[in-house]
């Protein structure tokens, strides 16, 4: 049979076994050098790629030290809160609480409870439905014959406490009703002196006064003042500002109404000749 294919068939053989895959060594190279280019690595990024991705990873930590400083910060301030809260007036308890509360860290037990004041010293507080000439005249109903017997000089009947000048002169205003031929003098520091409002005191007797706790003080303290004579202290206590704040959530006002109740005003209310209202 082999005689039969002829030369041909041997000469041939090489060249098949050539072309056979495994015998080809080239081809085998090719395979092998396609392994190793699926297997390579991959070139490592340039300088200019990890830039960004340092950037980025920086960024989100600086916005949530941002936040939180910002949400701390918040919680700080009282307008928030008292923005969602609904307007609810002042009571008797209210005014205890706050006493309790100031005085609690430099008081003995004993003294706490000597800063308690008898519900009878209290006058009806203002639901919120009242102006101010309309609770005055509830609180007050003999207001006209009051007034007319009183002729003693550096001293008022009435007080009323409120947070600033400004304020004050709002209030004076809305009392038209109220006050009549009452002598009203302004009691707060802006653009008037405190001896000029001892001299004006010494001068002729006053009926109603409005003002501020810290010049009201001061007038005390300087004798202009004599709160003996005084029948009823009113206090602004419902009205907010414009940050939505009362004058007893202001803690430089609310440590003045405190020295102010203690220069002689709880001792009279304990005496029942003095009696606190809420407006």
């Amino acid at each position: 049979m082999a005689d039969d294919l002829g030369d041909d068939w041997w000469e041939d053989r090489p060249a098949r076994a050539a072309s056979s895959p495994e015998a080809s060594g080239d081809e085998g190279g090719g395979d092998t050098e396609m392994k190793q280019q699926k297997t390579a690595p991959a070139p490592a990024p340039s300088k200019k790629t990890k830039q960004p991705k340092e950037c980025f990873l920086i960024q989100p930590k600086e916005t949530k030290e941002e936040s939180t400083k910002t949400r701390k910060w918040r919680k700080k301030k009282i307008t928030d809160i008292l923005a969602k809260s609904e307007p609810k007036p002042g009571t008797p308890e209210d005014l205890q609480k706050l006493m309790k509360d100031y005085y609690s860290s430099n008081r003995s037990v004993i003294e706490l409870e000597e800063l308690n004041l008898p519900d009878s010293c209290f006058l009806k507080a203002n639901d919120l439905t009242h102006s101010l000439s309309s609770y005055l005249k509830e609180i007050c109903p003999k207001w006209v014959k009051l007034r007319k017997n009183h002729t003693e000089k550096k001293s008022v009947l009435m007080l009323i406490l409120c947070s600033s000048a400004v304020r004050a002169l709002e209030l004076i205003r809305s009392m038209t009703a109220f006050k009549g031929d009452s002598k009203v003098m302004k009691l707060f520091a802006k653009h008037i002196k405190v001896q000029e409002q001892v001299k004006l005191l010494e001068k002729r007797a006053v009926h109603l006064g409005v003002g501020t706790p810290g010049r009201i003080k001061e007038l005390v303290k300087q004798g202009g003042l004599n709160l003996n004579p005084l029948k009823f202290l009113v206090f602004d206590w419902n009205w907010r500002d414009q940050k939505l704040k009362r004058m007893m959530d202001i803690p430089e006002i609310r440590k003045e109404v405190f020295e102010l109740l203690e220069m002689g005003v709880l001792s009279l209310c304990k005496s029942e000749s003095l009696k606190l209202g809420l407006f």
